[in-house]
């Protein structure tokens, strides 16, 4: 059935384009080269440096400090408890942290009041239940500014905290995502029940199963980023809000390629348990496409919500369709 579409007006959608954007950058930290005296870990506010990053987080403890992350190649992992503590490379895609995770888990298990990470490579992350990650996120807010994510079974994944809030930006999300495991795929970015998810500038490529973005919050924003799953592998949607959100996805670019496990849409909402209100999610500024390698049809945006969602004006190519209620 055919959506119920409402026209958009542009200068609506370049002013709000113009606000999560505004808003994207005020909450993200400032990358900056950062003095590495001795050590790779160094606390800034001490100026002390520590061999292992457990220590330099377990130094700021529940308070709050800035630990500065000497370039290389880093086999560690941390476990951050309490506090607010941001994770910075003191030369921004330099610092790597390269197959190491804690708890079974990630590189970074944040489970502390806040978080920021800027400028970190994360690569080669798996574990046993198929869930390794770059950044396991089980309460608090966190923002990620100029960071990579590479070659694992997850970027980023998180829990619930329906308070907290999510931001991501200038990121790039390669090679990722696996439904080997027997509880399902993982993705290149799973956000559980969170408060608000906000992604700009961002780039997600190369898929390796799964969805590139999936989240389950009550809001989501998603502006000026790119999904080419043009080299994708056996991948899914490229933005699953299965539970309903609010909020918007505009002025994004969207590739489909070839390989997939399912081609039937680029965007699903509501598709599994309905747990958030998504009547006035504005979807609308995009251009979507078929690689050019690729003849097939299928739909832009696929419904499960039965909301009134604002569909439009989008840039479609040939072969899909714009709306589709399921």
């Amino acid at each position: 059935m055919e959506n119920r579409a409402l026209p958009i007006e542009s200068r609506r959608i370049s002013k709000m384009l113009l606000i999560v954007a505004a808003v994207a950058v005020a909450a993200i930290p400032v990358g900056a080269a950062l003095a590495q005296p001795n050590g790779a870990f160094t606390v800034v506010e001490t100026g002390r440096s520590y061999a292992q990053l457990q220590a330099a987080v377990d130094a700021i403890g529940n308070g709050t400090g800035t630990i500065a992350i000497a370039s290389g190649s880093h086999r560690q992992c941390a476990v951050q408890k309490g506090g607010n503590i941001s994770f910075m490379a003191s030369e921004p895609g330099r610092a790597v942290f390269d197959g190491v995770t804690c708890e079974g888990k990630a590189a970074l298990v944040l489970r502390g009041a806040s978080a920021k990470v800027s400028g970190v490579v994360f690569r080669g992350m798996a574990v046993p239940d198929f869930n390794g990650a770059g950044i396991r996120l089980e309460k608090g807010n966190l923002t990620v500014s100029q960071s990579w994510f590479a070659d694992s079974q997850q970027g980023i994944l998180t829990a619930n905290d329906p308070a907290g809030v999510i931001v991501i930006d200038k990121s790039t999300f390669t090679g990722l995502g696996t439904c080997e495991g027997p509880g399902g795929c993982a993705h290149s970015i799973y956000i559980g029940d969170y408060g608000h998810l906000r992604v700009t500038r961002s780039r997600f490529e190369k898929g390796a199963g799964g969805h590139y973005l999936k989240a389950r919050a009550a809001r989501v924003d998603v502006a000026a980023s790119s999904f080419d799953d043009s080299n994708g592998r056996n991948t899914n949607y490229m933005i699953d809000l299965p539970a309903g959100a609010v909020g918007q996805i505009t002025n994004n670019w969207f590739v489909q390629g070839r390989s997939k496990e399912n081609y039937s849409a680029f965007i699903a909402v509501g598709a599994e348990k309905k747990l958030h209100a998504s009547d006035g999610l504005l979807i609308a500024g995009n251009d979507a496409r078929l690689a050019p390698n690729v003849s097939r049809n299928t739909v832009f945006v696929a419904d499960w919500s039965g909301a009134d969602i604002e569909l439009g004006p989008n840039n479609l190519g040939t072969g899909l369709k714009s709306f589709e209620r399921r």
